[in-house]
């Protein structure tokens, strides 16, 4: 799918596009319990891209997956829904990364990943090409691009080729610890990315693992990059920091069957929200602005975990009616 460069405030998402393999049900079969997974396309960045495209926004992906039946199954499933697969690369020899994921009877996830010098993470500096960043406002990424030292060298130049050209940075840090070699997630390299970002999602775990004392932290990236930080803890309320103010609100109450896209569609209708804004930093500052873009981002994350999947989970905008945007804040 060719970009179309002449729509303003596009949002470019970077990193990981993969299978899920989701577990359905259970058959009993010669006196085993057989899992059934279905597969789904997902991968954080690329679920919030078409988050975004399925909300009416315009949304670019830029990563790599294999040329094998699953690499062209994503490439589709990008396209199905909007989002532009411009620079989506395909690699020649090396594998699309896969994840498996199970639920517990809450329908909370655990995941096993197969991703061993998989496409995503040879993603190269030499594959970023200029005419991404074209048009666009926002530049999103998540930490799963960070965990091996040479992808986290091409992301920390793509984000600094999209701040050059104006692009505000949006970071889920949406860690996933058992992909890290360590088996847990580099403090110092996550900070790092932490403090080049102007909107930082964190979930209330993610923020007590990177720092011992939150608030004053989050009061340290609020005085250097930092215009927006959004605090989610499954089902209790959201809280946020500006620089201006602080606050929370709640989210809506349903029952879970998939929390796969919760998150994602949830930052996913912020990214939304925040393209249509002429001028971000001004919104940022805006309170009941940003009370109500977070009241539509749960909205959003809401209704993703009420279904299977990914992509076919996130919502469309009349999914989410009665929280719906209007251009420049006023909301």
């Amino acid at each position: 799918m060719t970009c179309n460069n002449n729509h303003s405030n596009a949002v470019v998402c970077f990193g990981e596009a993969l299978i899920d393999f989701i577990s359905q049900s259970q058959i009993q079969s010669d006196g085993l319990s057989i899992a059934q997974f279905a597969q789904y396309p997902g991968g954080a960045p690329a679920n919030a891209a078409v988050a975004v495209a399925k909300l009416g926004g315009k949304a670019r992906f830029a990563g790599q997956v294999g040329q094998d039946s699953f690499g062209y199954f994503l490439q589709q499933a990008l396209q199905h829904y909007g989002v532009c697969t411009e620079h989506l690369a395909l690699h020649p020899a090396a594998k699309t990364a896969l994840a498996f994921v199970a639920h517990d009877s809450q329908g909370e996830r655990s995941f096993s990943f197969y991703r061993e010098q998989s496409a995503d993470l040879l993603y190269s500096s030499a594959q970023i090409q200029p005419a991404l960043f074209n048009g666009a406002s926002l530049l999103h990424f998540c930490s799963n691009t960070l965990v091996e030292p040479g992808i986290a060298a091409v992301t920390a130049e793509l984000l600094q080729q999209a701040r050059n050209k104006g692009l505000w940075l949006s970071f889920d840090v949406n860690l996933r610890h058992n992909l890290w070699p360590a088996g847990h997630a580099g403090k110092e390299v996550v900070r790092g990315f932490v403090n080049k970002a102007q909107l930082l999602k964190f979930s209330y775990d993610e923020l007590a693992y990177l720092s011992d004392n939150p608030e004053p932290y989050i009061q340290q990236l609020l005085a250097a990059e930092a215009h927006l930080v959004v605090i989610t803890h499954d089902d209790k309320p959201v809280r946020y920091y500006n620089r201006l103010t602080h606050g929370s609100l709640a989210v809506p109450q349903v029952q879970a069957v998939d929390t796969t896209a919760g998150g994602d569609a949830f930052i996913g209708g912020l990214l939304y929200q925040l393209s249509l804004q002429p001028a971000l930093a001004a919104f940022c500052r805006n309170t009941a602005a940003v009370e109500a873009a977070l009241a539509f981002a749960a909205r959003c994350g809401a209704h993703a975990v009420t279904r299977h999947g990914a992509f076919p989970a996130l919502p469309v905008l009349a999914d989410v009616a009665g929280a719906i945007a209007v251009e420049g804040a006023q909301l």
